[in-house]
Formats: structure tokens, sequence, C-alpha cells
């Protein structure tokens, strides 16, 4: 529970909501007219960002009707996504409070009717069997107990239901720099290698079906936005609005990571039993 108390003062800000909608009128947009696409400079917080979660969603055959878990929510920017693109009906959960709140607000302007819960990825409110699918991203570095998550996610999934999870994963032997996006200190970071990731999803009943390395879409990407920051100048919606200060440096240290190839953001799609 101390970690997650930790993990859940890591990420909680106050002020989400005004700090984006104060981002978006910058950066020339209007507030009370929203699509998730004017969102997405900032609100999907993790490598490869709307790309990444486009491939996860095609690799889990995700589509209208489906009902899906979106585990570590955040402030809700895959959620949209989907939901937006694909027509899913989304239920997304998260530890931080003041992410919950800004996951709702934001979707609201979005006018998009998606369910968001605050909650431990280790104790989901939901009954078993409840969805048809779930998502992982970027969420697993911060939970020691994977085999519990994985335990959990299945139980709230149909059977035969798809579990996509994108999280960085350890590649390579190395000490990781520190501050990160999802961590101050290695205290609250628990990086693992693929084959952990393997082996307790197996053990929790899921077959893997497919797995894919996104480092390449990573790096480009990161490579391509500070193209645009040296050409343009920073952008008003960055991971400023949820990283404050710290983000250069926790940015940069994850990059640097990345390319060094000791990490890499992992796709896996699993098959619930």
């Amino acid at each position: 529970m101390e970690t997650e108390q930790q993990v859940a003062r890591h990420y909680g800000r106050s002020g989400i909501e005004q700090a984006f909608l104060d981002a978006l009128r910058a950066a020339g947009k209007d507030p009370d007219h929203l699509t998730p696409a004017d969102l997405s400079g900032a609100d999907e917080f993790h490598l490869g960002g709307p790309a990444a979660t486009a491939e996860l969603a095609r690799d889990l055959g995700l589509g209208p009707d489906l009902d899906l878990l979106d585990v570590g929510c955040g402030i809700g920017g895959p959620a949209r996504h989907i939901a937006a693109a694909l027509g899913c009906r989304v239920t997304g959960i998260d530890l931080t409070a003041e992410f919950v709140e800004a996951a709702e607000a934001l979707t609201r302007r979005c006018g998009l009717a998606l369910s968001f819960r605050q909650g431990s990825a280790l104790a989901m409110p939901f009954p078993d069997g409840s969805f048809d699918a779930a998502t992982l991203i970027h969420v697993g570095m911060n939970i020691a107990d994977k085999a519990a998550l994985f335990a959990e996610v299945r139980r709230v999934l149909k059977p035969g239901a798809r579990f996509g999870v994108y999280d960085v994963m350890r590649v390579a032997e190395g000490d990781l720099p520190y501050p990160m996006p999802w961590a101050a200190t290695p205290e609250t970071s628990f990086v693992e290698p693929p084959e952990t990731y393997r082996r307790l999803l197996g053990q929790a009943g899921f077959a893997i079906e497919a797995e894919h390395d996104r480092g390449d879409l990573a790096l480009r990407l990161g490579r391509e936005a500070r193209e645009r920051a040296a050409a343009r100048g920073p952008s008003p919606l960055g991971p400023h609005l949820l990283m404050g200060p710290a983000a250069p440096q926790r940015v940069a240290n994850v990059m640097a990571a990345l390319e060094r190839g000791l990490i890499a953001p992992v796709e896996m799609v699993a098959r619930a039993g």
C-alpha cells in the first residue's frame, strides 16, 4: 500500500484540467469544442503516443460494441482515442485521483461518454468476466507484484478475451538513469524483461499471441518531436503538463536509456484461457 501511495503522489498534480485548457488556447484550440486529436500532443503519456495506441488497438482487434478496460488509464488519452476511432465502450481505472478527475473533465469536453474509476489495479471494483478486452499501457513499471496484477486482469476478463500490454521493459543490463517519467527513484520502479512478462502472463492463464518491440517507433517519433521543437519552438501541449518542471530531465533520461538499448517499449497481445 505504501508503494501505491508513493506512486499516486509521483503522478498527482493539482490543476491538470486548467493547465490543459490554458495550453489548448495557446495552441489555437477551442476548449469548448474539442476532439481527442486536439489533446494528443500531451494526453497519451507513453512512448510512441497515439501511433503506439493505434498499433495496439489494431493488434487487439478492437471494434464497435466491445467493452474495453484500460488499466492505469491516466488522464484518458488512449481511452478517448480508441472510443472515438473504433467505437468501443471504454472503462478506465487509475490509482491517481487527479488523473481520474482530469480524464472525466477532458472526456466530457470531447463529447464522449466514457467511465473512469479511481482504484488499484490489484483490487479492481468490477465483477468477474466483465470485459471483452483490456489494455495496460506503461503501467507495469510501477507495480512490483505483476503476478497479482495479471491475475486480477484475468479475473475481470471474459474467457477468450484479449489483453494488450504495452510497457517499458528491460532488454539489456545496465543502470537506468533517474528520474524517469514513471518514477523519481528506483524505489517505485519495477522494470522487468519480456521473459518475466511472458512467464507471469502464462501463470495467470493467458496465452501470448503476438509480441512487438516498438523501440524504433519511439526513437523515430522522439527525434521528430525534437526537430519540430527546434524549428518551431516548444509546443504548449507537451509532457510538461503532467510532469511539470522535471519533464525535460525525465524525457531526456528515458530517451537516453532507449538509445543505449537498456529498455524498450514492448507490446504483448495475450488471450485469456
